[in-house]
């Protein structure tokens, strides 16, 4: 991706390094670490997640830092990858006739405290409608790129971009009414609607990706970065990864196919009306 130079984006806070209020203490060792961190990734609703996860109130005693050069540059990549974000939904919204309100970024170190709870390193990218923000550890990155073999700076910019793809669909209302219809149902049911939600993020992630090719800022290998991410993280390819046995009815996010899907039908079409992933008899 050709970012360098691109506006950076304002709203972007740096936490890292800061307080959050207390340790999360992960229980059940690597196994229950290991769960943690996949279920995150693949978008769960962090106020589920963090509802399993014990935490005390031991202050911490880390004093806010400046990250090593690499992970500055990587605070610069997001920043501009969060401008992306902006430019692009707020012409989407312009066009139709709604006014896009930008999200904030918060960059975090081991742990941070939001609207949804308090989050650890092994949380991942989230993004809690509670506040409107999204949140990131930058040591995630490593854990994408060697854990799930999926490397590149616009398989990097794929998370952002689906992370903010959450932030337009509780603009938009879909997230509160999803929310509001999983409560009256039952558990296989309520995960059916969240593969829903959560393929409809990447289809948007698409659609970013298909205007920032527009502005010629996609090199060669970029959109295939992007997919591998994708695929690399469905819930079928995590569940044989993890206990070599898969599970239809336990998805909530949908499969390497599904996702690979809807992420390239927003890239080919760029059209957020062709997103409609709840009325689709065919995920």
């Amino acid at each position: 991706m050709r970012w360098r130079g691109e506006r950076e984006s304002s709203n972007v806070e740096d936490q890292r390094g800061m307080s959050g209020g207390g340790r999360i203490a992960i229980g059940g060792g690597l196994g229950t670490l290991i769960i943690v961190i996949i279920a995150v990734l693949l978008g769960a609703d962090p106020r589920q997640i963090l509802q399993q996860v014990p935490t005390d109130t031991a202050p911490s005693t880390s004093a806010p830092r400046s990250g090593n050069a690499e992970e500055e540059d990587l605070k610069k990549f997001v920043s501009v990858v969060l401008a992306k974000t902006e430019d692009v939904w707020q012409a989407i919204f312009r066009q139709n006739g709604k006014q896009y309100r930008d999200p904030t970024l918060v960059l975090f170190s081991g742990q941070v405290r939001s609207a949804c709870g308090l989050a650890g390193v092994a949380s991942g990218p989230f993004y809690c409608p509670g506040d409107q923000k999204v949140y990131i550890d930058l040591s995630f990155y490593e854990e994408l790129r060697r854990r799930f073999k999926a490397p590149g700076d616009f398989a990097q910019a794929y998370v952002i971009a689906h992370e903010v793809g959450h932030h337009v669909q509780k603009l938009l209302g879909i997230s509160d009414r999803v929310d509001s219809m999983q409560q009256r149902m039952r558990e296989v049911d309520a995960n059916r609607l969240s593969v829903r939600l959560e393929l409809q993020a990447d289809f948007f992630a698409g659609v970013f990706a298909r205007y920032v090719q527009k502005q010629g800022l996609l090199e060669q290998g970029d959109i295939e970065e992007a997919l591998n991410a994708a695929s690399a993280i469905g819930d079928d390819a995590i569940q044989r990864q993890t206990s070599g046995r898969v599970v239809p009815d336990s998805f909530t996010h949908g499969t390497s196919e599904q996702r690979l899907r809807w992420f390239r039908k927003g890239f080919e079409t760029g059209d957020i009306r062709q997103g409609d992933t709840f009325s689709a008899t065919n995920l």
